[in-house]
C-alpha cells in the first residue's frame, strides 16, 4: 500500500474500533465477537508498528503506551471543582429546597437526582474532539496531571462522535468519578493476597491507588471504570438544564448513568422517596456508592444561586447513614504517620460493617479519647463514617467491665523512642525527629524535592528501596552515598547509578532559603524559609535562635515559632544538619537578595511550553525574585502561559503586570 492507503486503512482501523470500544465499555452492548475485534486491534498494531511515524497518543493501541513517571506534575482547573455541602437527614433536604426556592423567589424548581459513586473525582479535557489532559480534583484549584493512567481506562473516549446537530465544542471539560466496581475489587484484592501484597480496604482506595501509579501498566491492570456527570469550561456550546447536558455527554460518547440512578424530580417528596429506593438496592448496585446527589436543573438557575465558601448553593449531598454496629476495643495502639503525627487507633474484635470485616478504627488525638471516655475493654459502637472510615463514635458504658483499662497517649515516639511534643493549641502530638523510620521517607522525599534541595531521579521508589534496605538511614546519609551503594538495587544500571550520585552532588551547594526548607520544619514552607533566611546570617545562627528573635520578623507568629524552636531544640536534628554539613554540602548564604529580580513578586498561571512552573519559580529564586501562589496586590509580575485560569482576569483588575511566557524567558535569559 502506498503511504496515503497506509494512513487511510489506520484512520479506518480507528474509527471502527472506537465504534465497538463504545459499544462494549460504554453502552455495554457489543455487536462483534471477541475474535473480529483482536483481528481489528491486531491489523491497526501491525501498521502502526511499520509506520511509527503515522501513531497518535489516542489512538486505540496507545492506551497503555505511555512510559513511567517520575512524579505528576500539577495542573489547574478553569473552573474550581467544588464540593459538595452535606446533608444526613430529610430535614436537612427540606431546609435545601426551601433555601433554593427563598433565593430564587420561586415555588417552580426541578430538581435532578443522582448516586453518589464512592471513587475518585477526574475532569476530562477535550481540544478539537480530542482528549488533551485528565487531572485530578486535588484541592479544587489544582489537580494531578494523571492523563496518561486516565487513557488506559476504556471508557474514557479518545476522540468524541460527531453526530450531525450536535456540534462538539472546540474545548471542553467533562468532570466524572473514576471507580472500581465491587466484583474487580475483590478480585484485585484476592490477586494481592496470593502475592503477598497489602489488601485495599475499600473499592473508594483502590480507584484512587490506582490511578496515582506513576507507570501506567499498573493502572490498566486495575479494571477502572468511569461515570462523567459535570461540565467545566465549554467552549462553543449552551445548554439549558443539566439533563440536556447528560444527554448531550452521551451523544459525545461519554459513559453517563441512567435511569433509575438519575431522575429528575418536581417536588421534594418525591425525591426523598426515591432516596429510600436507592438506600434500599444500593448493596445491589454493582459498584459503591455513599449516598444521592440532588442538583438544580436549570442552570440559569445554577447561575443565580451561586456558591458559598467552597461549595455551590445548587447541590447537595444526601448521604446514607452510616453503618453502625458493637464491638469491643482489645487494645490501643499509636500509629506515628509520615509528618511525625502521633494517632491512637482502637484494635477491634473483628466485626463485618456494612459487608466489610472491620478491625481497626481511629481515635483521632487524646483529647478525644477523653471526651468520649474510651477505655482499653470498652464495648464501643462503631461507625464507617461515609462507609469509608471507621471511628468509634461512642461507648456503651453500661457494659464497661471493672478490668477495663484508662489510656493514656506516650511521652516518646513508639518508633525512635525520642520525645514527643504537643503545641501549645493543638490536639496532636508529635515526633519531630527528622530520622524517625516511620517518617524518613517521607523526610527524605521532601529535602530532595525539586524546590527543595532538587536531587533529580530520587523519586517515591528509590527512595523507598534506599530505607527499607538500609543503603541510608536519614537525609544525611545521601552525601555520603557512593555509585557502588546503588548497585544492586531494583532498576538500577551502572549508568543510572551515577545519574543519581551526579544529582547528588549538584545538589551540594543550595540557596539558604532552600535548605531551611528542605529540613521540613513544620509550618515553614517556601515563604518563611525565605523570611529566615534573609534575617539570619547562617544555619547556626538560625539553630541557635530564640522565641523572642524569631517574634520579631514580621510575618512569623507564635506557632510557626514553637515549631522552630521545637524543631532545632532537637538533638537529633542539629546532628543531621551537623552531618549534612560535613558531607560536603555548601549553604549558600546571602544569595537571595542579590539577583537582578530582586524585589520582584512573580506568578504563574497556565501551562508554560518551555519549561514545567516548578522550573520557572526555582529561576525566578535563583534571579533573586520570589514567587507567589494566589493574586494579590504584592505580586508585580504575572506569567500566563496557555490556558491561563482565573488568575489572569484578577491579576489584570488589581493592574498587575502581565508576561507572555516569551516576554518572562526574555527577562530571566536577558543578561
Amino acid at each position: 500500500m502506498t503511504k496515503d492507503k497506509v494512513q487511510k486503512r489506520i484512520e479506518e482501523l480507528r474509527k471502527t474500533i472506537e465504534y465497538h470500544n463504545h459499544r462494549y465499555y460504554v453502552l455495554d452492548d457489543p455487536v462483534v465477537s471477541d475474535a473480529e475485534y483482536d483481528t481489528l486491534m491486531r491489523e491497526l498494531t501491525q501498521l502502526e508498528t511499520e509506520h511509527p511515524d503515522l501513531i497518535s497518543p489516542n489512538s486505540p493501541t496507545q492506551r497503555v503506551g505511555a512510559q513511567p513517571l517520575e512524579e505528576f506534575s500539577t495542573v489547574p482547573h478553569a473552573i474550581p471543582m467544588l464540593s459538595l455541602a452535606n446533608a444526613m437527614t430529610a430535614e436537612e433536604v427540606a431546609d435545601f429546597d426551601k433555601r433554593v426556592k427563598k433565593i430564587l423567589n420561586t415555588v417552580d424548581v426541578d430538581y435532578v437526582m443522582e448516586v453518589k459513586i464512592d471513587g475518585l473525582a477526574v475532569e476530562l479535557t477535550y481540544v478539537n474532539g480530542e482528549f488533551s489532559l485528565g487531572s485530578t480534583r486535588g484541592d479544587g484549584f489544582f489537580g494531578e496531571d494523571i492523563t496518561q493512567n486516565l487513557r488506559t481506562i476504556n471508557a474514557v473516549p479518545m476522540r468524541l462522535i460527531h453526530t450531525p446537530g450536535f456540534p462538539v465544542p472546540e474545548h471542553l471539560e467533562v468532570r466524572g468519578e473514576v471507580y472500581m466496581g465491587r466484583k474487580e475489587f475483590l478480585a484485585l484484592n484476592k490477586r494481592r493476597e496470593e502475592t503477598g501484597e497489602p489488601l485495599f480496604a475499600n473499592p473508594r482506595n483502590a480507584a484512587s491507588g490506582s490511578m496515582r501509579q506513576l507507570d501506567p501498566r499498573i493502572t490498566a491492570g486495575r479494571k477502572l471504570n468511569i461515570f462523567c456527570y459535570a461540565p467545566g469550561r465549554i467552549s462553543d456550546a449552551r445548554f439549558q438544564t443539566h439533563m440536556e447536558f447528560l444527554e448531550r455527554l452521551r451523544r459525545w460518547g461519554f459513559r453517563v448513568n441512567a435511569d433509575p440512578y438519575v431522575k429528575l424530580f418536581r417536588n421534594i417528596d418525591d425525591i426523598l422517596a426515591h432516596y429510600q429506593y436507592i438506600r434500599d438496592i444500593r448493596d445491589r448496585i454493582p459498584y459503591e456508592i455513599d449516598g444521592t446527589v440532588i442538583k438544580v436543573n436549570r442552570l440559569d438557575f445554577q447561575d443565580a444561586l451561586g456558591t458559598v465558601s467552597r461549595s455551590p448553593r445548587w447541590a447537595i449531598a444526601f448521604k446514607f447513614e452510616a453503618h453502625e454496629e458493637l464491638t469491643v476495643v482489645e487494645d490501643i495502639e499509636v500509629s506515628v504517620g509520615r509528618t511525625g503525627a502521633l494517632t491512637p487507633v482502637a484494635i477491634l474484635r473483628p466485626v463485618m460493617i456494612g459487608g466489610v470485616e472491620v478491625s481497626r478504627a481511629t481515635l483521632h488525638n487524646e483529647d478525644e479519647i477523653r471526651r468520649k471516655d474510651i477505655m482499653i475493654g470498652d464495648t464501643v459502637m462503631v461507625s464507617r463514617a461515609g462507609d469509608v472510615i471507621p471511628e468509634v463514635i461512642r461507648v456503651i458504658k453500661e457494659e464497661r467491665h471493672h478490668n477495663a483499662k484508662p489510656f493514656s497517649m506516650p511521652g516518646q515516639c513508639p518508633v525512635c523512642n525520642e520525645p514527643v511534643v504537643r503545641p501549645p493549641g493543638e490536639a496532636i502530638r508529635r515526633c519531630i525527629n527528622i530520622n524517625c523510620p516511620a517518617q524518613i521517607k517521607g523526610s527524605i522525599e521532601h529535602f530532595a524535592s525539586k524546590r527543595a534541595m532538587d536531587i533529580d531521579g530520587l523519586g517515591t521508589k528509590l527512595v523507598e528501596q534506599l530505607v527499607e534496605k538500609g543503603v541510608i538511614g536519614d537525609v544525611s546519609d545521601l552525601y555520603y552515598l557512593k555509585k557502588e551503594d546503588l548497585a544492586g538495587l531494583e532498576r538500577m544500571a551502572e549508568k543510572s547509578a551515577q545519574n543519581i550520585v551526579d544529582s547528588i552532588n549538584a545538589s551540594r551547594r543550595r540557596p539558604f532559603g532552600r535548605f531551611i526548607y528542605g529540613l521540613g520544619i513544620r509550618h515553614v514552607g517556601e515563604h518563611i524559609a525565605g523570611l529566615l533566611a534573609e534575617r539570619f546570617r547562617d544555619i547556626h545562627e538560625l539553630m541557635r535562635a530564640d522565641t523572642e528573635m524569631l517574634l520579631r520578623i514580621p510575618e512569623i507568629g507564635p506557632e510557626v515559632t514553637n515549631s522552630i524552636v521545637s524543631f532545632f531544640g532537637d538533638t537529633k536534628n542539629r546532628q543531621t544538619i551537623d552531618r549534612i554539613l560535613a558531607g560536603g554540602a555548601t549553604i549558600e548564604y546571602g544569595t537571595t537578595d542579590k539577583g537582578k529580580l530582586d524585589g520582584l513578586l512573580f506568578l504563574f498561571t497556565g501551562t508554560l511550553k518551555s519549561m514545567s512552573r516548578d522550573e520557572a519559580r526555582r529561576k525566578v529564586e535563583e534571579l533573586g525574585g520570589k514567587t507567589a501562589t494566589s493574586v494579590s496586590q504584592k505580586v508585580t509580575h504575572l506569567v500566563a502561559g496557555e490556558e491561563a485560569g482565573s488568575k489572569l482576569e484578577k491579576a489584570k483588575k488589581l493592574g498587575i503586570k502581565i508576561l507572555s511566557e516569551e516576554k518572562f524567558l526574555q527577562i530571566i535569559i536577558k543578561e
